[in-house]
């Protein structure tokens, strides 16, 4: 795992330590700061936004071992590096990634 660049005081084991629900509804979180961010027209805050949304993912999967949900987080990050690259954010797309993610977790879906 790579030294994480945007979440300095996070580690692999400290990340560990939240449920599966907690990690899938703080990375949802990012997406719903992107969201506002594309909403105010800012750019360069939607791709912070998505990098933060990145390191807490790949912290995820690193800690995923059910196979399936492996698969559908792995699925989820490339329709997020979609997003991510494209030059118009697609605030329709961004809700579709937030609504995918929570139904990950039947949990996660709950809360919100």
């Amino acid at each position: 795992m790579y030294k994480l660049k945007l979440h300095k005081n996070l580690d692999r084991e400290k990340w560990g330590t939240f449920d599966k629900s907690q990690q899938i509804l703080m990375i949802a979180n990012e997406l719903n700061r992107a969201k506002n961010w594309i909403i105010k027209g800012d750019l360069e805050e939607v791709i912070n936004c998505y990098e933060r949304a990145f390191e807490l993912l790949d912290l995820t999967i690193s800690l995923t071992t059910r196979k399936n949900l492996l698969k559908e987080l792995l699925r989820f990050r490339e329709m997020l590096a979609v997003q991510y690259i494209s030059k118009q954010k697609d605030i329709a797309l961004n809700q579709k990634l937030f609504n995918v993610l929570l139904s990950l977790d039947k949990d996660s879906y709950n809360i919100l």
